[in-house]
């Protein structure tokens, strides 16, 4: 049974941010295959369109790797969008094509060269509980999103 909740995470994440994107008013269009790398076409306010790319994180994962993004293949893309969540941290972050790449680090060698890599998060310990805990890194706290304003195309 832990197998089956692993494997489905991914796509049960998928669809509850479209569902919140959908409460919130987006023009959203799901594509029946996802050999594109894109999970949702959202209707922007101008009737432009974007493609949008969903990543989530289970609570589950190592310590310390509760926002790490890895091995992900990506080539700039124009009306490209990337929403990243983390469920341990209970964090969502938006990014567009151009600023994925700028703040991901891209594999020189092995087996994952040329992919993409994005850390969303650090560890430090707490000195008073003498705990580790995971914080999000300064650099990208203006990309977490409360909401999808960024893609109805009032910003870029």
């Amino acid at each position: 049974m832990r197998f089956r909740h692993t494997a489905g995470f991914g796509k049960r994440i998928e669809f509850w941010i479209i569902g919140e994107m959908l409460k919130e008013g987006l023009d959203v269009y799901v594509p029946l295959v996802d050999d594109m790398a894109i999970d949702a076409v959202v209707r922007q306010s101008d009737g432009t369109f974007i493609e949008v790319q969903i990543k989530a994180r289970s609570k589950d994962v190592i310590e310390g790797d509760a926002a790490l993004f890895a091995a992900i293949p990506h080539e700039a893309r124009e009306n490209y969008w990337f929403i990243f969540y983390s469920e341990r941290l209970d964090t969502m972050w938006i990014m567009s094509s151009e600023e994925f790449i700028s703040e991901s680090h891209q594999n020189k060698n092995g087996k994952n060269a040329g992919k993409r890599s994005i850390w969303f998060n650090g560890k430090r310990k707490n000195k008073e509980t003498g705990k580790y805990e995971e914080y999000i890194k300064p650099q990208f706290i203006k990309y977490v999103a409360n909401n999808f304003s960024r893609l109805k195309g009032n910003e870029s």
